[in-house]
């Protein structure tokens, strides 16, 4: 069974324009991953993914921790991360949450060779053994799966 990546930060969560996220998180705050934005229209994408599931897909995401390990901090993001995708995307059922070290590749992670992977980060979508594909390529791509 095929299965669909979705990165979180820069992928589907728009950290990068939470007023100071940087030095927040630097301070061992998860404010960021709380409060950040969303990318998309999110009530499609879970249609779109429940759709995808539906016929067959499985769909996990695999998102990385802070740059500087603390597993008391580790524990805040995660659950950080787990409260944002609950309240943006609440119909949908993902198959796996994979938040894991920072840097750990995320071609670790890919079950089938036509796996597909989400990801704003270029060289993680370079350094994958499936389908990569940029954020702004979410939508289209779902949608040629469901034809």
């Amino acid at each position: 069974m095929k299965t669909i990546f979705f990165d979180l930060d820069g992928t589907l969560a728009n950290l990068y324009t939470v007023e100071n996220w940087l030095e927040m998180l630097r301070a061992f705050d998860e404010t960021p991953y709380r409060e950040a934005k969303v990318m998309l229209n999110m009530s499609l994408l879970a249609r779109l993914l429940n759709r995808v599931q539906a016929i067959g897909y499985k769909i996990e995401i695999i998102s990385w921790l802070s740059k500087c390990p603390n597993d008391e901090y580790d524990e805040k993001v995660t659950s950080a991360k787990i409260q944002w995708l609950n309240a943006h995307l609440t119909s949908v059922k993902w198959d796996k949450i994979n938040i894991v070290a920072y840097g750990t590749p995320k071609s670790n992670f890919i079950h089938e060779d036509e796996d597909i992977l989400f990801d704003d980060e270029k060289p993680n979508r370079e350094n994958w053994q499936g389908v990569a594909y940029e954020p702004t390529e979410i939508i289209r791509v779902l949608k040629e799966l469901l034809i």
